[in-house]
């Protein structure tokens, strides 16, 4: 029987066996990458490492990874500024580690496009899975329909959005929020409701889904302080309304 091989994408020319990813973790103190880099190994994944930024950036160049796990503070170019840059190459999910609890970092870590978070010090164990659970929201195992309503439309197979016609900027999860409210105009969601259906977890910081519904409005709505599509319903969560009708 022949194996079945797919493209990595980003220009990497590599390729492997599908269903198997690389994740590039990012991580200078030497004993956590060592942890985490076998966790990872053991779960079935390719694994890269590197100590610093322009390491972190070299290796993605060479082999573009399916998923980051990095490391708010390291030396010389912090996390963020990493995580901006391999954003600017190309989509990529990126799970941020702190050692700072701070919920004015975790939330910088999300407004730059994190997937997702982890405060140390943490378990591999959860890690691990937060990194399964972001690969399957990235990597679906069908092929879903296209959606469109009010001018927005979305591509879940391609993994692209438009507004009237013209491309949207979107993180992974943010891409992830909006076709989830594509698929289900008109119901009001809570924010648990979202964190259990968008990012797949019954438990976490619900801060996660307020930022990202935030970054979402600014990308989708003519004035985000006056959302007209995506609403907040008072006491219970949020809403999709494709007529536009007034919402605060």
């Amino acid at each position: 029987m022949q194996e079945s091989y797919e493209s990595t994408g980003a220009g990497s020319g590599e390729r492997r066996p599908a269903g198997v990813a690389r994740v590039l973790v990012v991580e200078d103190d030497a004993t956590v990458a060592e942890i985490v880099s076998g966790y990872l190994d053991r779960a079935g994944h390719v694994v890269d490492r590197a100590a610093d930024g322009p390491t972190a950036l070299a290796r993605a160049a060479a082999h573009w990874p399916d998923l980051v796990v990095l490391d708010l503070m390291l030396p010389g170019m912090d996390g963020l500024e990493v995580c901006r840059r391999m954003r600017g190459r190309g989509p990529v999910p990126v799970i941020m580690l702190t050692a700072r609890g701070d919920e004015d970092d975790r939330i910088l870590g999300l407004e730059v496009g994190a997937d997702d978070y982890v405060t140390k010090p943490f378990s591999p164990r959860e890690l691990v899975l937060r990194v399964e659970s972001v690969l399957r929201r990235t990597r679906p195992a069908t092929a879903p329909r296209p959606l469109a309503a009010a001018g927005l439309a979305v591509d879940p197979a391609g993994r692209r959005a438009t507004r009237d016609g013209a491309e949207l900027a979107l993180t992974l999860r943010e891409f992830d929020l909006l076709t989830f409210f594509l698929r289900h105009p008109g119901r009001v969601f809570s924010r648990e409701d979202l964190m259990r259906e968008v990012w797949g977890w019954d438990f976490g910081d619900l801060s996660t889904v307020t930022v990202h519904v935030r970054r979402l409005r600014g990308k989708v709505e003519d004035d985000p302080a006056r959302p007209r599509l995506i609403q907040t319903v008072w006491g219970v969560g949020y809403r999709f309304d494709p007529t536009g009708h007034d919402g605060s």
